[in-house]
């Protein structure tokens, strides 16, 4: 079993204008196609586990998260020759209840584990939102906050005190790297 970088997608690989629901809206984070190009080169699996509420509302279609998730992946390619090992999304609508694939739930990341042979408690929870990294907690591993503009206060003061925080994700890749190096 090999560890992960599990990467939340709006707001960390691309831009979060709200809900993302048009190809053409879609510009990648400066650097994010860059840094997954370098994983994948050291053969670390990338999977992006993203909450995708506006399907449950009835936001945007499957036909619309589809379009863009397929011109996330293309963008990354063209940027950097990047690719996703795998993509993964909950689209459950929140107002009715919880869910266990709702981050910070883990369901997806379980399943992705089983999957594609990864362990959870030596891969990384990467993300702009307390939520994505919670999951850290209960799966092991460790947890990483790159705020971006819509990051909440709370959610980084949160960061500072149970995970890391750093500018980029560049700076989360150069850790991961770091620390496989010093495993082997």
């Amino acid at each position: 079993m090999r560890p992960a970088v599990f990467l939340d997608r709006d707001g960390t690989v691309n831009v979060d204008t709200g809900f993302v629901r048009r190809p053409a809206d879609v510009a990648l984070i400066p650097g994010a196609a860059r840094a997954i190009a370098r994983l994948n080169a050291a053969r670390v699996p990338v999977v992006v586990v993203t909450n995708q509420s506006g399907l449950g509302r009835g936001i945007m279609t499957a036909v619309d998260y589809v379009g863009v998730r397929d011109r996330v992946a293309a963008l990354l390619g063209e940027q950097a020759g990047a690719h996703l090992d795998a993509t993964y999304e909950c689209p459950h609508d929140p107002r009715l209840g919880e869910c266990g694939c709702r981050k910070p739930g883990t369901a997806l990341f379980v399943r992705a584990a089983r999957d594609l042979d990864l362990a959870l408690d030596r891969s990384w929870y990467v993300g702009d939102r307390w939520r994505d990294v919670a999951p850290a907690l209960e799966l092991g591993g460790d947890g990483v906050l790159v705020p971006g503009a819509s990051t909440p206060d709370e959610d980084l003061r949160t960061a500072h005190e149970r995970a890391r925080v750093v500018d980029t994700l560049g700076e989360v890749v150069d850790a991961v790297l770091a620390s496989l190096a010093v495993a082997r």
